[in-house]
């Protein structure tokens, strides 16, 4: 029966690939309904990859046994041929009568809600509360396995201060030491850490082929190690005397390697050099680095020789099998960067909540997960929207992420129910401060100007009127006109000591009892009215230049007298 069986795979196969494409064409709006729909994808893509396996193995053929069958039917009565088979179906049957039959075409079909089984019943069981089907990490068991650890429980941090520095493994944002990393309890809890990053990666995207990530991931680790470039895992080296190390840490003060802790005093690193707890640490220390020493056959400075794998101690495996934990950390977390980014916005809003609003939360999530479980068998997609859109909303307030009324000490806050209206955006009504405020950057705003050949968009913020923007842009070109043409017409007027200066200028800032006269060329001296007020003036200096000479006139008889015209 290799023939039936052959036609049997190839039936499933494209009953499949039918399954996979109505479920492709599909956009579920809720986070659940799409983890449910990737993880049957996923499922039907492993049992392509099965269906196949065998499906190639009856080509092959290796025992010949298709081809006896095929002749078999090819050769001889066919008739004598069908009656056999018919006979050994009867008796497959008479042997057992309650065997199902798989119908292949409702095995992969979808399933309307309320039809046996509800579709994210799977879903439900795969993350936690905390987790949110995949949106927020939850780390609270792995947190408290680390304030555990020797060597943090002196220095106790929050769940918040944890999800910035899980990832991080060395000195100053980790307080364990290298010592006190190879112990059985931190090894168990990096193992754990790295599970549950794989257990979250597989559970929210079961469509990418993770485990070609994780076989990149060992081997970037595998040339690290060779290198001796992993963080906080190379070999260990010291100055010789008492000089302080290289700074570390934070990079504000000195940093002692051997108790793995800054000083931002010099005069006090010096001073605990010879105390009983530095003396202790350096011990140990000098003792560890022996050891690794002596694991990669090679001495402080640096000349190694390589020592066959039957000489690696078990103390080199497990750190090994520790510094990959924590590698396979680092990069798992650099992946998951804006799941992580948002547990932490997540955190800081429930920290902010009452007791009641976590409550009604919470509520809320699990009503929304049983939701479609209570739903009639034949309802339509155009029912499910209106039962989606049935939210009580009096008050028309903005909806929130998760797709409710925000509350309504939080929207007169922010002033949400005030409209600013824009002209020049086309009269477009922007609810709230903020918004409005924004929008002068946004490309409708900017478009709005340039329609109106304004060019300088910088110069019209708060300006919301076609009218008003016109003037403004007028009166802007019409000021650089006039400061374009009065910087070519400007009059000079020269001092005792020969500075020359706008006339502006001088007479804001030159004595009231000094009146000078405008620079003018090709004047030998200045000719008065008459002679007898000639005699009355005291004539104090003249002063001639290349450039223009000019008279100056000091005051007399209490007037000033300007020169008359040149003839």
């Amino acid at each position: 029966m290799l023939l039936e069986d052959q036609r049997f795979l190839h039936e499933d196969l494209e009953r499949l690939e039918q399954g996979i494409s109505d479920r492709v064409l599909d956009e579920p709006r809720h986070i659940r309904d799409r983890l449910n729909r990737d993880h049957q994808i996923s499922g039907f893509l492993d049992r392509i990859q099965q269906q196949s396996k065998r499906l190639l193995d009856i080509y092959n053929d290796a025992e010949g046994l298709r081809t006896k069958e095929i002749q078999s039917i090819s050769t001889g009565d066919p008739f004598d041929e069908f009656y056999k088979q018919l006979n050994e179906i009867k008796d497959f049957h008479r042997r057992y009568p309650n065997e199902p039959v798989e119908n292949l075409e409702r095995a992969y079909k979808r399933k309307a809600h309320g039809e046996g089984e509800s579709a994210t019943a799977e879903i439900d069981n795969l993350f936690t509360g905390e987790e949110a089907y995949g949106r927020f990490l939850d780390l609270t068991t792995l947190h408290e396995d680390y304030l555990n650890l020797p060597g943090v429980q002196s220095r106790r941090i929050t769940y918040l201060q944890y999800l910035n520095v899980f990832d991080q493994f060395m000195p100053p944002q980790c307080p364990i030491k290298r010592p006190e990393k190879t112990t059985d309890q931190y090894f168990s809890y990096v193992g754990r850490l790295t599970d549950y990053l794989e257990s979250f990666l597989r559970r929210t995207r079961p469509l990418e082929d993770l485990d070609k990530m994780f076989t990149s991931f060992d081997r970037e680790f595998d040339e690290a190690w060779e290198a001796k470039e992993v963080p906080g895992w190379g070999v260990e080296t010291q100055a010789a005397g008492h000089g302080a190390p290289e700074t570390e840490g934070t990079g504000v003060g000195t940093w002692c390697p051997d108790c793995a802790k800054e000083f931002k005093n010099e005069n006090v690193y010096k001073n605990h050099l010879s105390g009983k707890k530095h003396i202790k640490a350096a011990e140990a220390r000098a003792a560890n680095r022996s050891a690794v020493n002596g694991a990669v056959g090679g001495d402080v400075n640096g000349t190694s020789t390589s020592k066959p794998p039957s000489s690696i101690s078990a103390k080199d495996l497990q750190e090994r099998a520790i510094a990959e934990r924590e590698f396979r950390v680092r990069k798992l977390a650099s992946t998951m960067e804006t799941v992580r980014s948002d547990t932490r916005v997540n955190v800081e809003r429930k920290q902010g909540m009452t007791e009641r609003e976590r409550q009604q939360e919470l509520d809320a999530l699990f009503a929304e997960s049983a939701e479609p479980s209570l739903r009639p068998s034949g309802a339509d997609d155009e029912s499910d929207n209106s039962d989606e859109e049935k939210i009580y909303n009096p008050l028309k307030l903005p909806l929130a992420w998760d797709g409710k009324p925000i509350p309504y000490w939080l929207y007169k806050l922010h002033g949400l129910g005030v409209e600013f209206p824009c002209e020049i955006c086309g009269n477009f009504v922007y609810m709230g401060r903020r918004a409005f405020d924004k929008h002068f950057n946004e490309a409708r705003h900017i478009y709005g100007l340039k329609c109106l050949g304004i060019t300088n968009t910088t110069l019209f913020r708060e300006i919301t009127g076609i009218e008003d923007a016109l003037k403004l842009w007028d009166k802007i070109q019409r000021d650089k006109k006039k400061e374009k043409n009065g910087g070519e017409n400007v009059v000079q007027m020269e001092d005792a000591e020969g500075n020359v200066m706008p006339e502006k200028v001088y007479y804001e800032y030159a004595s009231p009892f000094v009146r000078f006269v405008p620079i003018m060329t090709n004047v030998n001296i200045a000719v008065c009215k008459s002679k007898a007020y000639y005699e009355t003036m005291s004539l104090i200096s003249i002063s001639a230049s290349s450039k223009a000479e000019s008279v100056k006139y000091h005051r007399a008889g209490g007037q000033v007298t300007e020169p008359s015209g040149v003839p």
